[in-house]
């Protein structure tokens, strides 16, 4: 069974699954105090930000440092949990597929629901944008290229966490603590991005990013270019490092 067919056989698992009306629902919750507080983008002279890139990153600044990566938490959680429930990872093995390459396939449908989201919270942003225009007379919205690009860039930064937060679900067993581990290591992202080191730890890439894109928009607040060196390099060590332990750990217990 080749990689396609095996992507193609987990998106037909998720059918019955909650995820995507999780994740829709997250998108809903992320935007609604940016509606009801839409006055407040008004207020922020001392920053030197227009309101309408204040209503924008502030939205996406809450989306990068908690609600995404809480969303791939639950999926990571889920996606394992279908495969566990009713023994169904026993009955995968009993198929010729290469186990490894079935890991990679439900790591590849986690990444395609993280993009997911992060277009359903795009989407969400323009009608919450629209709402909040009526609301204040004012337009607060922005064109669909700096929002799609901001998107875009929180889901790339996000493919090393995914990887430590997939790891984590393949190798602790109890969803419970899997869970628990993998909310907690969203926490100090705020203070990471405040050291020189930030590289060195995945989950506050989004955050990071975007809070260098505020930085920019903010003419009174400092920001520039990411240093790709030696950020690249260590991404990419990360993530090799936490999908090899995860393709070695997947179904290894049932395996015995």
């Amino acid at each position: 069974m080749n990689g396609l067919s095996l992507i193609r056989m987990e998106w037909q698992k998720l059918r019955r699954s909650k995820i995507l009306g999780i994740l829709v629902a997250a998108a809903i919750v992320l935007w609604v105090p940016s509606v009801l507080n839409a006055h407040l983008n008004f207020q922020m002279q001392a920053e030197g930000i227009s309101p309408e890139n204040n209503f924008f990153i502030q939205g996406f600044m809450g989306l990068a440092w908690f609600l995404f990566p809480a969303s791939i938490v639950v999926s990571t959680v889920l996606l394992t949990q279908i495969e566990r429930g009713n023994q169904g990872i026993l009955k995968m093995l009993t198929l010729p597929l290469d186990i490894r390459k079935l890991c990679l396939a439900k790591f590849i449908v986690l990444l395609s629901l993280a993009g997911i989201q992060v277009l359903i919270s795009a989407g969400v942003y323009f009608i919450s944008g629209a709402i909040a225009s009526q609301t204040q007379d004012y337009d607060l919205l922005l064109g669909p290229v700096p929002v799609l690009r901001m998107a875009g860039v929180i889901w790339l930064t996000a493919v090393p966490m995914a990887a430590f937060f997939w790891m984590l679900a393949v190798c602790v067993k109890t969803p419970v603590f899997s869970m628990g581990i993998g909310l907690a290591s969203i926490v100090p992202s705020v203070l990471m991005i405040n050291t020189k080191v930030w590289f060195l730890y995945p989950m506050c890439y989004p955050f990071y990013a975007v809070t260098m894109e505020y930085g920019r928009l903010a003419e009174n607040m400092s920001g520039g270019q990411i240093a790709l060196v030696p950020w690249i390099p260590v991404a990419v060590l990360f993530n090799g490092t936490c999908l090899i332990i995860a393709c070695l750990c997947f179904g290894k217990a049932e395996r015995r």
